[in-house]
């Protein structure tokens, strides 16, 4: 059986203020050691590769749905865990905004149009550690205005990691 987040374990509290899964750095920082940065990286690196799964999936008429599941099976068949799935009750391994969706869409048998913009965000579990990455994706040809965007969002994300 793959391992699963401690959040998905029976009587897991909730913290009074946030309605979230307590844990006990939800109010401090935890300094990390060299391994839990190494198991980290290895989540990350997964978390990156199921994002390559999902575009792979993405373009006009394919579904949502198509994208969770083969993101689903992939990250199953690596061992590790889709961190989303019972979070919080999300039904879903992944998350996938459309168009004017803001974050955490839930995958279902929409299906893509040409010139539809996508969000797909993966975070994967494994080794006790969780890796998150997403990837805007154009579906098709845009027009204009949802390239631009799609262009300045991707620039402001690179300036602020400079």
């Amino acid at each position: 059986e793959i391992p699963r987040p401690a959040y998905l374990a029976p009587g897991v509290l909730k913290d009074m203020r946030t309605g979230l899964p307590r844990h006990p750095f939800m109010y401090a920082a935890e300094v990390k050691t060299p391994e839990q940065i190494a198991a980290m990286r290895k989540a990350c690196a997964l978390a990156r590769e199921a994002l390559l799964v999902a575009k792979s999936i993405v373009a006009p008429g394919a579904t949502t749905d198509d994208i969770d599941s083969a993101v689903h099976e992939f990250i199953v068949s690596r061992g590790a865990y889709p961190s989303p799935l019972g979070y919080m009750d999300f039904p879903k391994s992944v998350s996938t905004s459309v168009n004017d969706v803001i974050a955490h869409g839930i995958p279902d048998d929409r299906v893509l149009q040409d010139g539809d913009i996508l969000n797909v965000d993966v975070t994967v579990f494994v080794d006790g550690h969780h890796g998150d990455t997403s990837c805007m994706f154009v579906v098709g040809t845009p027009d204009a205005a949802g390239l631009k965007l799609c262009q300045t969002a991707q620039l402001a994300t690179l300036e602020g990691i400079e």
